[in-house]
């Protein structure tokens, strides 16, 4: 059995308890830690493959505010490494990035062999918030979505393997999270006058996902939808079946000794005043 059917096997194996009302029973901070350290090791293993077989991966996330997407993304990237593990969180473009083809500053950051680039947002802003915001107009939207499938068939064969989640989050859960951020000084950078604005448009969002969906679900680069109201479940949920979709296995290694160090010799202790800084701890 290959380790992503092991993985998914496993998956499958710890079934989820349920509560009276039929839904999941809150998953807790120790088995949450428990089964993404599982999964950080076959994170490693699907790094390790993809390096030896020049494998090039690309994968989109995409969802409203709050959905979770950061926070899935550090789950996955938090154990690998970051030169195979690249993420790419473009800003605002800039008035040259504005004049060029649309999808042409996403387009340099698409995988080489042995990477895998993970989207936190990427082209889909045209068929999002640009549109429901009003920073592109219809037609540039519409042009974009009829455009789109065929410029990722176009990556589909040149050999990546493109992976788009759409997380989905409900509109009490969005609310909640959006609350939670006003007092909260790690999170208040999280919040900008663009989400407030966001949050008053929820059916507008609704309409442009509809649309992105239905216009851009190909069996070549089809999207896949996540349920992120609970985040924990969420990020192990996206995780697992991200190792689902890329065929890897696990490398045979070398048993790996420490050698030994070398004598200290005529090396004497430097009598040059670091400054070393406070320990506050």
């Amino acid at each position: 059995m290959s380790d992503r059917k092991k993985v998914r096997a496993e998956s499958k194996a710890k079934a989820k308890s349920k509560s009276a009302t039929g839904k999941p029973d809150k998953l807790s901070g120790k088995d949450y830690e428990k089964e993404l350290e599982r999964l950080h090791v076959e994170l490693v293993k699907l790094q390790q493959w993809v390096l030896d077989k020049g494998l090039k991966v690309c994968v989109v996330f995409e969802g409203r505010d709050t959905a979770g997407k950061g926070g899935t993304i550090k789950a996955i990237t938090e154990r690998v490494s970051p030169r195979v593990f690249r993420v790419v969180a473009l800003p605002a473009p800039t008035e040259r990035e504005k004049s060029q083809m649309y999808v042409q500053r996403y387009m340099r950051h698409l995988p080489a062999a042995g990477e895998i680039v993970i989207f936190d947002r990427s082209w889909y802003n045209r068929a999002g918030v640009e549109r429901v915001m009003g920073f592109c107009t219809e037609e540039q939207a519409k042009a974009f979505l009829n455009a789109v499938p065929m410029v990722e068939k176009a990556m589909v064969d040149s050999g990546i393997l493109l992976l788009k989640y759409w997380l989905e989050v409900s509109s009490d859960e969005q609310t909640r999270r959006l609350e939670a951020r006003i007092d909260d000084g790690r999170k208040i950078w999280k919040l900008s006058p663009m989400d407030l604005k966001s949050y008053s448009r929820w059916y507008d969002y609704s309409r442009a996902r509809d649309d992105m969906i239905a216009a851009t679900d190909r069996t070549y680069a089809p999207w896949y939808v996540a349920r992120t109201d609970d985040k924990r479940r969420g990020r192990l949920n996206i995780i697992t079946h991200l190792l689902s979709k890329i065929p890897y296995e696990d490398l045979p290694r070398e048993k790996v000794k420490l050698p030994k160090r070398q004598k200290r010799g005529n090396y004497r202790e430097t009598d040059h005043p670091f400054r070393y800084i406070e320990e506050a701890y």
